[in-house]
């Protein structure tokens, strides 16, 4: 009789879960990255390009037909392939004299 769980099963055959090897394939700015979250915040795609997105830019997801939408740090974003970003200088709002 075979105690082994179906995935020791899987190991042993060579195969692996999908999940545990996700790649999304994304752009910030127009240039390609690879990330490996289905879910990620404002933060974390600041901090995908090597020099990360300072608070003088705000971050953008680009809406296919739509209005782009503005993303927050504390904001979690669903991650696809494809899916697209991009940043423009934050908005200064000067107090008034």
């Amino acid at each position: 009789m075979n105690h082994e769980t179906p995935e020791a099963e899987h190991q042993e055959r060579g195969e692996h879960h999908p999940e545990h090897h996700l790649e999304f394939h994304i752009q910030i700015d127009r240039v390609h990255y690879t990330v490996t979250q289905r879910h990620m915040t404002g933060e974390q795609l600041r901090h995908v390009p090597p020099t990360p997105i300072g608070p003088d830019r705000d971050l953008f997801e680009v809406i296919p037909g739509g209005t782009d939408k503005k993303i927050g740090n504390a904001e979690v974003v669903e991650i696809h392939n494809g899916k697209r970003f991009f940043t423009a200088p934050a908005q200064i709002n000067p107090g008034k004299n």
